[in-house]
């Protein structure tokens, strides 16, 4: 086979999986439950996250919290703090992808 395939997890509880961890690029696959999230900090590479489902909270740099619905793909910017939560009842399901590579 020339493709290589990858399984993402089927879940309702936290996880964090690293994907896909190349020279190229980062593919995460991210779930949180209400009041889950990710530690404030600052981009290391652009990335890209794809809302599956629920709702993602996000507040990045000084701007005040934004909310987006699953369908919905932000471009975040290398270097631009973040502050990513689910403050809602629905399961939170996101692809993350980070490009280029971060370098560390």
């Amino acid at each position: 086979m020339i493709e290589k395939e990858y399984k993402l997890s089927k879940t309702n509880k936290k996880a964090i999986e690293k994907v896909i961890f190349d020279e190229n690029l980062h593919y995460l696959h991210m779930v949180f439950n209400q009041g889950e999230g990710l530690p404030e900090h600052l981009s290391n590479s652009n990335v890209y996250m794809t809302v599956i489902r629920g709702r993602l909270s996000i507040g990045l740099d000084d701007q005040e919290i934004h909310e987006y619905e699953a369908g919905t793909l932000l471009k975040i910017p290398f270097q631009t703090k973040m502050n990513v939560k689910n403050v809602h009842d629905e399961t939170l399901e996101l692809i993350v992808v980070k490009a280029p590579a971060p370098k560390s």
